[in-house]
């Protein structure tokens, strides 16, 4: 005799958000924690972000060590997305600098041309570090910009490391 009676199984549910680059490794981690994607919902984008639902089974064995897990997960991509935003933060605070450093002799010297008697030569002196001022941040941006990113790329290949190791711990606890 066959017994055609499914077995219930009580689901918990979560919904992840990130950008179309990064669902690939969320969905290859949370997989390793228990969790699948819920075929009945299909990923939306909201506001240039994936928006994807996951489920797994309530009584999963493990639960509290995979939730533990996962959390570190979450917490190095978390880490992963701030390093990546970071290549640009000092660059664009150093170029600004610059610009507005440049921006402040061009005052002095329109102030300069403007006195009576018109100061000339004042005026030629000021404006030289004032063009400077205002080419040099593009060259500095790009610069700092690269030397960050040869700095991030290893500190996010360790955060991947880290991520595979999580996620292999997950796997052997499923």
């Amino acid at each position: 005799m066959i017994d055609n009676k499914k077995n219930y199984i009580g689901y918990e549910y979560k919904e992840v958000f990130d950008t179309q680059d990064k669902i690939s490794i969320i969905l290859d981690g949370y997989t390793n924690f228990g969790w699948i994607l819920d075929e009945n919902v299909q990923p939306s984008k909201i506001l240039g972000k994936v928006s994807i639902k996951l489920k797994r089974d309530r009584k999963i064995v493990n639960k509290a060590e995979l939730t533990r897990l996962q959390r570190h997960f979450e917490a190095c991509l978390k880490e992963i997305d701030i390093a990546e935003k970071s290549k640009t933060h000092y660059a664009t605070i150093v170029a600004l600098s610059i610009g507005v450093i440049g921006t402040a002799f061009m005052a002095g010297s329109v102030f300069a041309i403007t006195t009576t008697p018109p100061m000339i030569v004042l005026s030629i002196i000021l404006a030289i570090p004032a063009f400077i001022g205002w080419l040099l941040p593009y060259f500095a941006y790009k610069e700092l910009v690269r030397k960050r990113a040869d700095i991030i790329s290893k500190l996010v290949e360790q955060k991947y490391d880290e991520i595979y190791e999580i996620c292999e711990k997950g796997s052997k606890l499923i």
